[in-house]
């Protein structure tokens, strides 16, 4: 393999998966640690690269990705530049997350595991933040934010549209 060819972001992507493999494979269920790993040094997991994964376990490919599609946590495809989840848990439903998600779907253009048409924001739903008693709450990045309304998600948008 060349220079030029090594730099390219498919290459970098496997060396990333195999160094991840290599680091973890041996150890007992080793598929989720490594799919954690693979998203968090990737943003995603590339399905091009699924086949890698499932031959160092000695898994089926179709094993493999039924993991990566059965999680909401990990994601096929690179997310927008920012990552805005909003609670789907009990205490911020029954205090107004649904029409948060209704606001936010509008707001945003996409729907639930979408990204907005400018990349911008990736929308995706959580199942607890631990802030049940300031519901309904969201998590743009790894920042949390509870008792959401419509118009503070609006100017979090904003905010954040400007930093990303």
């Amino acid at each position: 393999m060349s220079a030029a060819s090594s730099s390219t972001p498919a290459a970098a992507a496997l060396a990333l998966v195999r160094s991840v493999l290599q680091q973890r494979a041996g150890m007992p269920g080793a598929l989720l640690p490594i799919l954690h790993d693979v998203q968090d040094g990737l943003g995603y997991i590339p399905g091009e690269l699924v086949p890698e994964i499932a031959g160092a376990l000695g898994l089926s490919r179709a094993e493999v990705h039924g993991v990566v599609s059965y999680y909401h946590h990990f994601r096929s495809a690179p997310a927008g530049r920012r990552v805005v989840q909003i609670c789907r848990a009990e205490s911020c439903q029954a205090m107004g997350a649904e029409a948060l998600l209704a606001h936010a779907r509008q707001r945003l253009g996409c729907e639930l595991h979408g990204t907005s048409r400018d990349g911008a924001f990736t929308l995706e739903p959580v199942y607890c933040l631990g802030l049940c008693a300031s519901s309904p709450a969201l998590m743009i990045d790894d920042e949390p934010h509870a008792r959401m309304t419509p118009q503070a998600f609006d100017a979090l948008v904003e905010q954040a549209g400007s930093t990303a």
